[in-house]
């Protein structure tokens, strides 16, 4: 699995397994180092792409080594400044995604959104199950999910240690139930003191798809966000998935760019859009 690795105040992720340098964390005291290191991490090891989320205001040193703008999201820092997502591809096979069903299924979600909020047949549903906060004792079951949806994860979600791990580093899991059994997930990745919250780790049970979990999870979870006075709520979601799309077009966030074969899911590169809202009390 790849590895984190702290720079001063700032924090990456690189290895073979995603194939690439995520700068998952910058602060803007470290930008120079931080730009040396990740440049030579990838050159050491052979990555085909450098995928960096950079404050506004930082991107300039990036722009200027041949990093693009990929998408950003708004008011991601304490609700008011924004922040880009930028890539550097080393490859020229990870530069592109000729996929045609990814443009289809961006239209489709667009075409949701444009719709407005069609949620009360969905809430309906939800008294067949009921949605709860998740913590360590529900480990191994939530790893035994995971480990069914996904071949393999940017991170190592099927071991019931690290999801133990990440419950204790500002990350808060939520589970569906239907008759005493988990059959979906979430969580929200906290920046505390950024105020944002990245709505991630989606799973639901192959029987189980098609009832509407998604949406009713990602509207808990916001009810929690608000409750915790996080401002800005974001997701990297698979762009190939109707479902996951779909779902946060219709609770009303708003896309904001594309980062074309960034992730390793499922045993392939997968590109993923990225959906943005303003929590509001």
């Amino acid at each position: 699995m790849d590895e984190i690795i702290n720079l001063g105040n700032s924090m990456i992720q690189h290895g073979k397994h995603n194939d690439r340098v995520y700068l998952m964390k910058l602060d803007k005291n470290d930008v120079s180092d931080v730009l040396y290191n990740i440049e030579e991490k990838a050159k050491e090891n052979d990555y085909s792409k450098i995928f960096a989320k950079v404050p506004y205001g930082c991107e300039k040193e990036f722009l200027a080594k041949g990093y693009m703008v990929e998408g950003h999201v708004p008011e991601m820092v304490k609700g008011e400044n924004d922040v880009l997502f930028l890539g550097k591809f080393l490859k020229e096979w990870r530069s592109k995604d000729e996929d045609p069903n990814l443009k289809l299924v961006l239209e489709k979600a667009l075409r949701k959104k444009e719709e407005g909020n069609t949620l009360n047949n969905e809430n309906k549903l939800i008294s067949k199950y009921y949605i709860r906060l998740l913590d360590k004792k529900d480990s191994k079951e939530m790893a035994k999910v995971y480990s069914e949806v996904f071949e393999t994860y940017p991170f190592p979600i099927h071991d019931p240690n690290y999801i133990e791990e990440t419950m204790d580093d500002n990350l808060v899991y939520f589970g569906v139930f239907m008759e005493g059994k988990l059959i979906a997930i979430s969580s929200c990745e906290m920046d505390v003191k950024n105020l944002n919250v990245e709505m991630t780790d989606f799973a639901t049970l192959p029987e189980c798809r098609g009832n509407g979990l998604a949406v009713n999870l990602l509207m808990v979870m916001e009810e929690e966000m608000v409750r915790r006075d996080i401002k800005t709520a974001y997701t990297i979601a698979r762009a190939k998935s109707y479902g996951m799309n779909i779902t946060f077009a219709k609770l009303e966030y708003e896309h904001s760019g594309t980062l074309i074969k960034n992730t390793n899911i499922g045993g392939d590169f997968e590109t993923m859009n990225i959906w943005w809202k303003k929590l509001k009390k």
